[in-house]
């Protein structure tokens, strides 16, 4: 059908569940990003970058605001959301068109395990249909790099998509370029950090960070590159804000590394140095700042 990518990411530790669902049309993608809204249920937000449209939610069971679409009411939303050991298992509900969504496209999508109809289901026209739709647990990954490159060749931003579009394990879904401060001693050119998001299972942190050290190190030409790691899908404020302030101030290494430890990011020194570690932890810090991450303060003012 029309669902290309449709993988779950879990993070327990905060109760948060976020779908990234791919379509192969921009229409299908805005009307359930504007209906999921109004439904409601266990969905908070609901992101959409073209065809790509990404679900916060939480895991337990709420009602829906389910009807005809109106102000009000929505024609598309989740009930509940359980984590059943490596599998998540969602309930999806959809009216007339919209129940063609959640009983033929999404469960057609490869990445869906497997999907449990009610006895007496019945899609399209008028009918109201419930599923649940079982996929496997994942979890997110962000891989911060820096420094990289050197004035004479190399920019880290292309190591980063490198890494995302050939890595082998686990699902890539986002790259990120962050624009640090420009006033920095240190830089190459233009002062940018980048990012890369994976969608993986838990057995398989430890041979994606593995790949990545690898490929980045080869991918270097800096003795000064370094790598963070940072797992889950909330982004602590205190993290965050040390990626937004360096944007326009001066940091030491030693604050990158405090800010680091208290906010679950590894760093990781790819060839001994220590200078990229401030925008290889601001690049993490900023990564669920939309446009922001690539700017500087003044050009939201």
């Amino acid at each position: 059908m029309f669902c290309k990518r449709f993988l779950t990411m879990v993070d327990e530790k905060n109760g948060k569940v976020q779908f990234i669902e791919v379509c192969s049309s921009v229409g299908p993608a805005e009307w359930d990003a504007v209906n999921r809204r109004r439904t409601g249920g266990v969905i908070k937000s609901v992101k959409l970058k073209s065809t790509m449209l990404i679900t916060d939610a939480e895991i337990g069971e709420s009602e829906l605001r389910l009807g005809p679409v109106s102000q009000q009411l929505g024609a598309m939303g989740i009930s509940s959301i359980k984590i059943e050991g490596d599998e998540v298992r969602s309930t999806w509900y959809g009216m007339a068109g919209a129940s063609v969504g959640v009983g033929a496209c999404m469960p057609a999508c490869p990445d869906v395990l497997r999907t449990e109809y009610p006895d007496d289901f019945k899609m399209g026209g008028g009918h109201t249909a419930h599923v649940d739709i079982i996929t496997p647990k994942l979890v997110r990954v962000i891989i911060g790099i820096d420094d990289t490159d050197t004035k004479e060749k190399g920019a880290t931003w292309v190591a980063g998509l490198k890494l995302g579009t050939q890595c082998p394990i686990g699902k890539f879904i986002e790259h990120k370029i962050v624009q640090l401060n420009p006033d920095a001693p240190n830089k190459t050119t233009n002062c940018c950090g980048t990012a890369v998001s994976f969608a993986v299972k838990e057995s398989e942190i430890p041979a994606l960070i593995e790949f990545a050290v690898d490929f980045i190190r080869k991918e270097s030409y800096s003795e000064d590159a370094i790598m963070t790691v940072f797992q889950g899908l909330e982004i602590p404020k205190p993290l965050a804000d040390f990626g937004w302030d360096c944007k326009s101030i001066l940091f030491r290494p030693e604050d990158a590394v405090k800010v680091a430890e208290e906010n679950g990011v590894q760093i990781i020194s790819l060839n001994g140095g220590k200078k990229g570690v401030i925008g290889a932890v601001a690049a993490i810090g900023c990564f669920d700042m939309g446009e922001k991450a690539a700017g500087v303060p003044q050009d939201f003012e």
